[in-house]
């Protein structure tokens, strides 16, 4: 099985990047991608756990990204994390801890949760974002689930919700493909997330230079993943699957969806680094 979406601790994951690597060969994962949220400070731990895994490893990252007024998220394979990537994820984990610290100073005010109530939960090194926060609701015992704190809380909805600064989806290809790498738009159709894009506009978010889509993920609806497949085909793209998973931190499972042999390989094909084998 290859699982290309995975996410530790470095940003809203609950494992250690060692850790995911561990629990990957336990449900015979062949090939694990990390891809936490616009950061690689992973990239290190899981290296050196390939060899006593015995998992091979795929560099990636998840990058937030804007798109006609709504929020892409953009996952980019085997790329060199040079100074322009490590700049970015420097500018949005900036923005991401300043949209942070409004939304929990707003919720102080009514006592729902303090700041260093979200940084115990956090870890060293997080990339701060909206999970953190319904970690300490969840520590706090003000709710029981994740799910609960996106729902109320923390939805778009909410009166404690605040935008924050993402770079533009083009930007964003552009720097992946510079460093080298494969940009694939994640969950596209993941209505649950705030309000997906229509059709007419995935058509313009591809024609920037998008390299595939990520079709299989839970968040796509079945009817979602045929119309996604049958562009995948149409435009000659890469096709994935993954599971997105978070550790404990979410619902999905470890390899629930996977991407096929054929697809992984014209990633590593395209891409400027090398997978990392055992």
């Amino acid at each position: 099985m290859i699982d290309l979406h995975t996410h530790s601790l470095h940003s809203d994951g609950t494992q250690t990047p060692g850790e995911l690597m561990a629990e990957a060969a336990s449900v015979g994962i062949e090939i694990l991608g990390l891809t936490d949220h616009d950061t690689v400070r992973g990239y290190g731990e899981a290296k050196a756990a390939v060899a006593t895994t015995g998992v091979g490893l795929v560099t990636g990252i998840e990058i937030s990204t804007r798109h006609e007024h709504r929020t892409v998220h953009l996952l980019g394979y085997l790329f060199d994390p040079d100074e322009g990537i490590i700049d970015h994820c420097i500018r949005v984990r900036q923005a991401r801890q300043e949209r942070l610290i409004n939304m929990v100073d707003a919720m102080e005010k009514d006592g729902i949760v303090t700041w260093q109530e979200v940084v115990a939960v956090a870890g060293e090194d997080a990339t701060l974002g909206r999970p953190h926060i319904a970690d300490a609701l969840l520590a706090r015992g003000t709710i029981s689930h994740r799910d609960e704190a996106f729902s109320g809380y923390l939805s778009p909805r909410s009166p404690y919700y605040r935008p924050y600064w993402a770079p533009e989806l083009v930007d964003s290809i552009a720097l992946i493909h510079d460093a080298g790498g494969v940009a694939i738009w994640a969950h596209p159709r993941a209505a649950s997330r705030g309000g997906s894009h229509d059709w007419t506009a995935i058509g313009r978010g591809l024609d920037l230079g998008i390299d595939g889509l990520e079709v299989d993920h839970r968040d796509n609806s079945p009817a979602d993943r045929r119309e996604l497949a049958s562009i995948v085909t149409e435009r000659g793209l890469v096709q994935t699957g993954s599971s997105d998973y978070h550790g404990s931190g979410k619902k999905n499972l470890l390899g629930e969806n996977t991407t096929s042999r054929e697809m992984f390989e014209r990633i590593a094909h395209k891409a400027a680094m090398e997978v990392y084998y055992p």
